[in-house]
């Protein structure tokens, strides 16, 4: 789809439509999740984007972050590298289960995007997506403008660093040319299973993702062939012996020990070759996908003057989740502090305390009454309101 706002340079917030709006223009059409997506080109104008609390990363736990923060009458603007919501959820593996979210038994992580996006929207929040937080300046007020690598200045009250693994790039095998054929057959992460329909796969790795994919892919492609190093691999249980199970199936072409050793195709990816009890076999293949884990990297966040701990944000997690800089919080994957479990959930749960800390932070002095959203409702900055059915008194004649 050719977007009609390519050229159209404004800042954006959600409501119940999509509401494009500036100081100049003011546009409202019907609200999806492909439409925010078409937005990844928009830039917006060079006057200063004022919020409440400034969220560094959309995943899971930045979007909540809005919510939680709804709630408390803040509002909120969110900076992303990526040009979509969802982080790594969306980035990295959109149609694979989660199970451990509270009260759903599996979701898939793109619904579970969706999902949070549907719960903020009442609150409209702000993006700034293809762009990264570049520097911070505190001033005298104590409030931030944080600017990113394209320019743009967000000033906001407080800071919430939500960024999951920060910038993560995938650890690629030393295999000649395999540059050339990124995009080309040569895959680091399986977005959409669909690619690969009727299509012949080579997984090449030993963790969780690669036997995952490979069971996954198992019912899509027309042949998938396993392939790692070692004849042990490190991932769950149930998964090694599903893999074992669909060997056994002839489902899967499991080939250990072995490693690719080289890659083949002029135009496209059509063969690989590898090295195996010392000797070569080629394989003929339409997609190799190695699937070696993430190398984390903060990026410019590092250079904040925070407490960085093996490559992690310290905070303080007996409070609020602030770091060394009052004002500043971090929340989710990024953060340390000990007994830190790298859990969705429990980014949810850092979330929501936070957000009363930078409420307390933004109004000194005022004592918050929390209330139970099945009490009081959930009123949004669009002027909607949920609530739950009220009890009818009725005497009984």
């Amino acid at each position: 789809m050719i977007s009609p706002f390519k050229n159209f340079k404004i800042r954006f917030s959600l409501n119940s439509d999509l509401a494009l709006t500036d100081k100049y223009h003011s546009i409202s059409v019907p609200f999806s999740r492909n439409l925010l997506f078409e937005l990844q080109n928009i830039r917006t104008f060079q006057e200063m984007i004022e919020t409440d609390l400034l969220i560094i990363g959309a995943g899971p736990t930045g979007l909540f972050t809005v919510f939680e923060a709804g709630l408390l009458k803040l509002k909120c603007h969110i900076i992303d590298a990526l040009p979509q919501v969802g982080g790594q959820l969306s980035e990295l593996y959109p149609k694979k289960p989660i199970f451990d979210i509270p009260g759903y038994p599996e979701v898939l992580a793109g619904d579970l995007v969706n999902n949070l996006m549907e719960q903020i929207k009442q609150f409209q929040p702000g993006f700034t997506f293809n762009e990264k937080a570049d520097t911070i300046d505190k001033l005298e007020d104590g409030t931030f403008i944080v600017t990113t690598n394209k320019g743009t200045k967000h000033h906001a009250k407080a800071i919430a660093i939500a960024g999951g693994l920060g910038s993560f790039d995938p650890r690629k095998p030393l295999i000649e040319n395999i540059e050339h054929y990124e995009d080309k057959g040569v895959e680091y992460f399986v977005k959409d299973p669909e690619l690969f329909r009727d299509k012949r796969v080579v997984i090449a790795g030993g963790g969780d993702s690669a036997l995952d994919w490979s069971i996954f892919l198992a019912d899509v492609a027309s042949s998938v062939t396993l392939i790692h190093r070692r004849n042990e691999f490190r991932g769950a249980l149930d998964s090694v012996e599903k893999a074992q199970e669909f060997k056994k199936l002839g489902l899967i072409n499991l080939v250990t020990p072995a490693e690719v050793i080289s890659l083949h195709g002029e135009t496209h990816l059509n063969a690989i070759t590898i090295e195996i009890d010392d000797q070569q076999q080629r394989i003929e293949t339409d997609y190799f996908i190695p699937l070696f884990g993430l190398t984390p990297k903060l990026g410019p966040i590092a250079n904040w003057g925070l407490d960085i701990e093996k490559n992690a944000i310290k905070v303080d997690n007996a409070l609020d989740y602030q770091t060394n800089i009052p004002g500043i919080y971090a929340i989710g994957d990024v953060n340390t502090y000990p007994g830190k479990l790298k859990l969705i959930l429990c980014g949810f749960h850092e979330a929501t305390l936070m957000c009363q800390s930078v409420y307390q932070r933004l109004n000194p002095g005022k004592k918050y009454v929390l209330k139970y959203t099945t009490v009081s409702g959930v009123d949004g900055f669009d002027g909607t309101r949920k609530e739950a059915e009220k009890a009818v008194v009725k005497s009984l004649e």
